[in-house]
């Protein structure tokens, strides 16, 4: 078995990261068993099950690493700079958090869920493909309903690895949602308006008319949102949660969501969920750092279950 180490940045808890990885049961694309994850990639053709941890530093002060074992597959140097760009954009690396903490201090609302999960970076999806259409499957209706459904859809057209009596899955991929019929996305449940969108998106993709790097060489991110809400079936909401969770834009806000409306009210002892506009005020202190402001705040929802 192969083993390679990718050194963390600081301001970084695996165990935080690893509570919203394992915040739902029904997840078909990696498995929690203890304190690692297992993980299915393809890189330059090549399907890797990764199972990854966290090495903790033997002295204080040291480098923080997480170990990487190649259960299925071998890290090559292309390979290793594949994975290692993967786990910086998973898990949102490259950013300075010391700005948002000290941001975060002097917020009521943000000051002990910074306390509470200190480390915790923006568990992201570095698939753009993954996040439009998963944000697409989870429109109007429960999150436990678009989990079923994405495990379907997973399922039906994704590739699989069977590790140790294990299943595990990578996301189907573009070139084959943009080949298939809406009839067989109805025949999992998706509305036809659904079927339509995720197929739209395949196939803008597979042209290349759609591109992660085009999005990301756009200057402002006004530009990027209203190039996003321009692809039928992707609302403001959608727009904002692909550009926090794939396009790692600290300022992306989904105002509109309901488990930060629900966080909120919580946080703040209130009896009715708080107005968009009581929450725009209220993010006032959170400029350039939307994104986590929310992130956090979401976080706060699954304490009963970690």
């Amino acid at each position: 078995m192969e083993i390679m180490e990718v050194p963390a940045p600081d301001c970084f808890s695996f165990k935080e990261c690893l509570a919203f990885l394992g915040r739902s049961d029904q997840e078909v694309l990696h498995r929690i068993e203890k304190d690692s994850f297992y993980k299915l990639m393809k890189v330059n053709g090549e399907l890797l099950l990764l199972k990854i941890s966290c090495k903790e530093p033997q002295n204080p002060g040291a480098e923080q690493k997480l170990q990487i074992q190649f259960l299925v597959g071998k890290p090559s140097e292309a390979i290793a700079r594949e994975v290692t760009l993967y786990l910086e954009q998973l898990f949102d690396w490259q950013r300075d958090l010391q700005p948002f903490y000290e941001r975060a201090e002097q917020d009521e609302i943000l000051q002990p869920l910074v306390k509470r999960y200190y480390g915790m970076r923006i568990v992201g999806i570095p698939d753009l493909f993954e996040a439009l259409t998963w944000a697409i499957i989870g429109q109007q209706i429960t999150l436990s309903f678009a989990y079923t459904m994405k495990k379907r859809f997973v399922e039906q057209f994704g590739e699989k690895v069977v590790f140790e009596k294990e299943t595990y899955w990578l996301y189907p991929t573009v070139q084959t949602v943009a080949a298939l019929e809406v009839d067989d996305l109805r025949q999992l449940q998706f509305t036809t308006r659904k079927a339509e969108y995720v197929i739209e998106v395949a196939k803008k993709m597979a042209t290349g008319e759609l591109k992660k790097e085009g999005l990301l060489q756009m200057q402002e991110p006004g530009e990027m949102h209203k190039a996003l809400t321009a692809i039928r079936g992707v609302g403001a909401w959608t727009a904002d949660y692909v550009m926090m969770k794939s396009l790692q834009q600290a300022t992306a806000f989904p105002i509109a969501d309901v488990g930060l409306h629900n966080a909120l009210k919580v946080q703040l002892g209130w009896q009715e969920k708080p107005s968009q506009e009581q929450i725009r005020q209220m993010a006032q202190n959170w400029k350039g750092w939307e994104a986590y402001a929310t992130f956090y705040l979401w976080r706060s929802l699954y304490d009963d279950f970690t």
